[in-house]
């Protein structure tokens, strides 16, 4: 690590009625990967747009490389050498990988005409540097979200910025495309780029960074040298007290079988995929991305077809054509993509929550509207969402809230069956410490749950038995006994 590439002081930032930032400082070095920590809502956001010119700093000074610049938008920000990779995939879905890693930057002919041999030449020999596998002209609707992710991160890099901020870049990521993205930012590092690294996973910060910053509630709590810290630390800093009992879980015996899926397949995406969940259990599933776990979640709850198989819920043969077929069955889906698959961000909490119910205060086409602000009330109550009211838009609120809001949603429809894919993704711990609560809770009260989580301290602690899937198919069930990372990852790249 060398000199101070980023400078932030005193920054201060207000919303209409909130103070996002207050006397929040910040330093970078050139070599570092530095990491700002804290809970949905405690400001990392706020600070990273300021710094990407997305918004206007209220009070409070910036330095790049020792010179107080200003930055008023985006392309200021850039020209100062920062590239900020969001953690909303903001690529265009119609254009190709190449003419979206130069989108708006696009190299010209002489005669003022966009250059698109250059581009896609320029471009595939990014793709081929960093072993991607991919073709530039590909369209990036084609593309898996973990390989979005991937292209987004390359396009940060492809100009060469001196510093670069990565929220939550891991999210949609595999154990082995981790790896290939630590082996990236270790090279980024060593050509003395300073890099600002956005996540809620604890290990993945003692791993990759030198420094961690923590927020809380939009005020700079302190800075510590990870190598000294300790995951209990850094938790106690964030959320201002001792978090105990994070993973929470009764584990009970297993009862009866309340799903069999047998043998289920879809060409080239799922191969006589089989496994059975007991009564009050979690069943977490494990696997790469593509190993198929929402693909075989999505045929069982009626979102996709499939060519073979058969499905049994308490015995009995299910025809699921739709999802309405799987909530008729009392089988619920919390969708890995809160955002474009799982909740309307601009209608209120009320309005998500209970949405799937709406028969159950509808009569002679009137709303009983007591009983659906009575409902929604509840489950704001019982799961601790942080909202003012009912009425609050849901894109207003805190990630982890959000996921709240569309858990509620399927809690209220009372399934006896619910498949969470990815439920604390995104999620700060003090909310994933409720939603594991919030799980434990579902299973002692008889409701089976299906958890897919690329986490494997989350399947690991939270599940009774692990489903390890490889290319479409269940490779192995272990049981608790047989819990470790290195079995998980063995059967997740092909060990039999």
């Amino acid at each position: 690590m060398g000199s101070k590439l980023l400078e932030m002081k005193g920054v201060n930032k207000r919303f209409p009625g909130v103070y996002a930032l207050k006397d929040v400082d910040f330093t970078l070095e050139s070599g570092e990967v530095h990491a700002l920590l804290g809970e949905n809502g405690a400001g990392k956001s706020t600070l990273i747009k300021i710094l990407g010119g997305i918004y206007s700093i209220d009070e409070g000074k910036i330095f790049i490389e020792g010179n107080e610049v200003q930055i008023d938008n985006v392309k200021d920000a850039k020209s100062y050498g920062i590239s900020i990779i969001h953690q909303e995939i903001v690529l265009v879905p119609y254009l190709s990988i190449a003419e979206n890693i130069y989108l708006g930057q696009e190299p010209l002919t002489k005669s003022g005409f966009v250059d698109k041999k250059r581009m896609f030449d320029n471009a595939q020999k990014f793709l081929d540097d960093f072993d991607l596998g991919l073709s530039a002209d590909t369209l990036i609707k084609n593309l898996t979200v973990a390989q979005q992710q991937m292209i987004e991160i390359l396009k940060a890099v492809s100009f060469n910025a001196n510093i670069i901020v990565m929220d939550e870049p891991t999210s949609s990521l595999s154990e082995k495309e981790v790896e290939f993205l630590f082996k990236t930012i270790r090279s980024l590092k060593a050509k003395g780029v300073g890099i600002v690294y956005i996540s809620h996973r604890m290990n993945e910060l003692l791993q990759i960074t030198d420094k961690i910053t923590v927020m809380r509630d939009g005020i700079y709590v302190g800075t510590v040298i990870t190598k000294e810290t300790k995951i209990e630390q850094l938790i106690t800093m964030m959320v201002g007290r001792e978090l105990t009992n994070y993973y929470v879980r009764d584990f009970c015996s297993l009862d009866d079988i309340v799903l069999s899926v047998n043998n289920l397949s879809k060409r080239g995406v799922l191969d006589n995929a089989s496994f059975e969940l007991h009564k009050g259990e979690i069943l977490g599933f494990a696997g790469l991305v593509g190993a198929g776990r929402s693909e075989l979640m999505k045929c069982i709850f009626g979102l996709d077809s499939f060519d073979n198989g058969e499905v049994f819920v308490n015995g009995e043969k299910l025809i699921i054509t739709n999802p309405n077929d799987a909530i008729k069955n009392k089988i619920a889906y919390v969708t890995e993509n809160r955002k474009e698959e799982g909740l309307f961000l601009i209608k209120s909490v009320q309005y998500n929550v209970t949405i799937k119910v709406l028969h159950e205060f509808l009569k002679f086409f009137r709303v009983n509207s007591k009983y659906e602000n009575n409902m929604t009330n509840n489950y704001i109550r019982e799961l601790s969402i942080k909202t003012p009211n009912t009425k609050q838009l849901v894109g207003n609120l805190s990630g982890g809230n959000q996921q709240k809001v569309l858990i509620a949603r399927w809690l209220a429809t009372k399934p006896r069956i619910l498949i969470l894919d990815e439920p604390t993704r995104g999620v700060d711990v003090g909310a994933k410490a409720e939603i594991y609560a919030i799980m434990n809770q579902l299973v002692r009260e008889g409701v089976s749950i299906i958890m897919i989580s690329s986490e494997l301290p989350e399947v690991i602690n939270m599940s009774d038995r692990i489903a390890v899937m490889y290319k479409g198919k269940v490779q192995k069930m272990l049981n608790r006994e047989q819990f470790n990372q290195e079995t998980i990852m063995y059967y997740a790249t092909g060990g039999n």
